[in-house]
């Protein structure tokens, strides 16, 4: 078993005894998306520390788009139940680009995208190729797009 997900269900077991509801269905929900993932294919496998934090950062995102949803939907207890999941979701992920640090990497590599000749906004491709493996983890796609797009535009 990786290490993070023997974390999970370290705390699991922790959150049960403590009868923390919240944490506990929270954490379950998300050992039970890794396993989904681990049989997921033709043969079952286990997954990596890496791989266990993407199933992680998408349960998480999960949470962020429900608590949107609910919050325009006039639910705001349930928006708040769906914002506290997500607490708890990030403290197993990677901390979090500023939009200062992602700004910063997203300048060098459009200039590094402009040294190699690409220009305007159709360099979006080589310059997200520059970007991704610089903030894996570290910082949501649609962040990263618009940081890009900003940085082209202007």
């Amino acid at each position: 078993m990786t290490t993070l997900k023997s974390k999970l269900q370290e705390d699991l077991t922790a959150a049960i005894r403590a009868r923390d509801e919240l944490r506990s269905s929270t954490l379950r929900l998300t050992l039970s998306a890794i396993t989904k993932e681990e049989v997921s294919g033709k043969t079952a496998r286990e997954l990596s520390d890496d791989e266990v934090q993407k199933v992680i950062a998408k349960e998480a995102k999960k949470r962020r788009e429900a608590a949107d949803a609910f919050a325009q939907g006039g639910r705001a207890e349930q928006a708040e139940r769906e914002k506290a999941e997500g607490v708890i979701l990030d403290a197993y992920l990677p901390q979090q680009l500023t939009d200062d640090e992602l700004n910063q990497i997203v300048a060098q590599a459009v200039e590094e995208a402009r040294s190699a000749g690409a220009e305007g906004p159709r360099a979006m491709g080589a310059v997200m190729k520059i970007v991704n493996p610089k903030v894996a983890g570290r910082a949501e796609g649609g962040r990263v797009a618009a940081a890009v797009k900003r940085l082209l535009a202007g």
